[in-house]
């Protein structure tokens, strides 16, 4: 379920565009009109203002979203402005050829997707870039996480919500096998059953596990490492709870000192239309206190305003 609060009498996206072209006007940019605009306008919305914007003022909005804010709240903003098939390109895009690459955030986009939205992902990728995401990902990544990956965004996984408990319990036995009842993991087990089941098939598979030898998710961090096991649990914790998955992501990039803002901009920005109410409940569930309060403490400025406009209220 999402979190964005549309007004329920909607200006027209015309008047948000002179609103917004207001907003640029003069000596520095009144940002919060530009949060109070764009925080509270869904995906549907975002693509006819661009339209209105550059057909009155013949500039492209985001050009001139990226010329008038900077820092925390320019990244956030610009990254909302896409659809979200548009977004986790553009992050992924980032991650595999930007400046550093960042092979974590990589495996978090794409291993918490479902496969309609890896398929979808992967022509936007292609469309904005002129590059195909699986040739990035052989460029960058190496051994088991590369054919993670590879098997992950090239697999097309069933999303309905039945599973075979024979073929579970089948898994689970070849996992046990593949892992913890042998001097070393073979590899490729692992990669077959995490690539090719559905979410709900891999639920099944973990309780299945669970019932004949004990924690899956302690198996997966017993016999891998590095990214290689994030991989692994996060498909593994999608699978089961993507709202907890989040949630958890949420905490730790906030916990400890100093926050890590392109965490939090990536997760609220990217689930806001998703499923942010779990992810919300899931966090008051398990760390005791509200996401809201916790951004609102952890973060300041403009940036704040738009990431909780962005949470909704606060329940």
């Amino acid at each position: 379920m999402a979190t964005v609060s549309v007004p329920p009498t909607l200006t027209s996206a015309r008047d948000d565009a002179i609103q917004l072209h207001r907003a640029f006007k003069g000596f520095g940019c009144d940002t919060t009109t530009v949060v109070n605009i764009l925080a509270h306008r869904n995906s549907a919305q975002r693509p006819i203002i661009r339209h209105e914007y550059r057909t009155m003022y013949s500039e492209d909005l985001d050009d001139r979203l990226s010329k008038e804010l900077s820092g925390d709240i320019k990244r956030a903003v610009l990254l909302w402005m896409h659809d979200p098939a548009g977004r986790d390109a553009t992050i992924l895009r980032k991650a595999l050829s930007g400046d550093i690459i960042n092979l974590r955030t990589a495996t978090e986009v794409i291993c918490s997707r479902t496969p309609s939205q890896i398929q979808q992902v992967k022509q936007v990728y292609h469309a904005m870039f002129g590059a195909y995401l699986e040739h990035d990902i052989e460029y960058q990544a190496s051994g088991d996480l590369k054919k993670l990956l590879l098997a992950y965004v090239g697999t097309l996984r069933y999303e309905g919500p039945e599973s075979d408990r024979m073929m579970a319990e089948n898994d689970a036995k070849a996992l046990f096998k593949a892992g913890e009842k042998k001097l070393g993991t073979d590899e490729k087990t692992f990669i077959r059953i995490f690539s090719e089941r559905s979410g709900a098939q891999l639920g099944a598979v973990s309780s299945a596990y669970h019932n004949m030898y004990g924690s899956l998710k302690k198996a997966v961090k017993k016999e891998t490492s590095g990214d290689f096991e994030f991989a692994l649990l996060t498909i593994l914790q999608c699978a089961e709870n993507p709202g907890k998955f989040f949630a958890k992501v949420l905490h730790n990039a906030m916990k400890g000192m100093g926050t890590d803002d392109t965490t939090l901009t990536r997760v609220i920005v990217t689930r806001a239309e998703i499923d942010m109410q779990y992810i919300k409940a899931e966090y008051q569930k398990k760390f005791g206190k509200s996401l809201n309060d916790d951004v609102h403490s952890e973060t300041s400025g403009h940036f704040r305003a738009f990431l909780l406009a962005l949470l909704g209220p606060s329940h």
